[in-house]
């Protein structure tokens, strides 16, 4: 995607990719080699003027080391930081953001220490790696304690205050090396499975944006970022509690693709190119439902439905596509949402 937005700016773009059918392969040629393969990174660097990545476990070494011979956004640090959720954690306590009490966890016994002190339930999560629900344990009550920290040992471990939420948002913005900083409307979050279903823009609560782009851009101040950044929020009695951050263009923006001025992809690439940011207003009230281990059969797109094909191979779980709509109000949005869902769930 973002490959194909580059295509209205008229730029180039060469892809490291060690997939054997990357979905990349229609915008521009691939490196099929490991993101730390020493070969991979020195062709990918001798082919282009400026290098990104969209997705965070790109091993930051990797990163570090061809930072060494072309500029590379957004920076190593920030990817450093959404590695690690313990460190990820201290960074919004340090900038006074809002984040669920939580303990780094060693042993079973700091586990049972923190289920004191935090307070039951709670997550026990691994601090690096985990994504779309994976890598975390509920511990509802003690007797859970054992098992939970079996499951999850061997890796470095945080244990989170469970939150029970009213629902979760996302502060998506764009920072070019300028500082310029655009900032897309609020967006609403529904999982299914640990795993993004539905994305709503714009949120409609005033007071819930304002405090949202105020922690996202101290954020990206202290990163000195550049890029899309996504930050993502637990929302609990209108109080935001961040939960984590995504250095990239993020899952919860696609709708940006036709529901807003200008997408987050363009948008991405205009901040690492250090050109004016475009437009980053909704055009209509957006929905987007991403399209999980299977394909809808024929689908026929229309003036406000587009379906999105990742050229995926189908697995359980994966993500192989996205449907954005478009309404005028937000209860059109939400019926027409509900009623692909049924559609999809059938």
């Amino acid at each position: 995607m973002l490959g194909l937005a580059g295509k209205r700016l008229d730029l180039a773009f060469t892809f490291l990719d060690p997939s054997a059918q990357p979905p990349a392969r229609i915008a521009g040629p691939v490196i099929k080699l490991p993101f730390d393969s020493e070969a991979g990174l020195d062709q990918l660097a001798s082919s282009v003027d400026v290098v990104t990545y969209e997705f965070e476990n790109v091993p930051v070494e990797a990163i570090e080391k061809i930072a060494e011979r072309v500029r590379v956004y957004p920076p190593p640090e920030a990817l450093m930081y959404a590695q690690d959720r313990l460190r990820e954690k201290q960074l919004f306590e340090n900038l006074a953001i809002p984040v669920a009490s939580y303990r780094d966890i060693t042993s079973e016994e700091d586990l049972r220490d923190a289920s004191n002190s935090i307070g039951l339930p709670l997550v026990l999560k691994t601090r690096r790696l985990g994504y779309d629900g994976k890598g975390q344990v509920v511990v509802n009550d003690e007797s859970d304690i054992r098992s939970a920290y079996k499951t999850l040992a061997g890796r470095a471990l945080i244990a989170e205050q469970w939150i029970d939420f009213d629902r979760e948002v996302s502060a998506i913005g764009s920072r070019n090396t300028d500082g310029d900083l655009a900032m897309y409307p609020i967006t609403e979050n529904r999982h299914s499975d640990g795993i993004l279903r539905t994305s709503r823009a714009p949120d409609e609560s005033e007071e819930i944006a304002k405090q949202a782009r105020q922690y996202l851009k101290s954020l990206v101040d202290r990163l000195d970022y550049v890029g899309v950044i996504a930050l993502e929020f637990f929302v609990k009695d209108d109080q935001l509690f961040a939960n984590e951050f995504a250095p990239r263009v993020h899952n919860s923006g696609h709708w940006t693709i036709e529901g807003a001025v200008t997408s987050q992809f363009e948008n991405h690439l205009r901040a690492i190119l250090n050109m004016p940011p475009g437009d980053p207003s909704a055009v209509a009230h957006a929905g987007m439902i991403n399209l999980i281990g299977s394909m809808p059969v024929g689908w026929t797109d229309s003036d406000r439905c587009h379906l999105h094909d990742y050229g995926k191979s189908p697995r359980p779980g994966r993500k192989l596509g996205h449907i954005t709509l478009l309404a005028d109000t937000a209860a059109a949005r939400d019926r027409e949402l509900d009623k692909i869902l049924e559609k999809l769930m059938a």
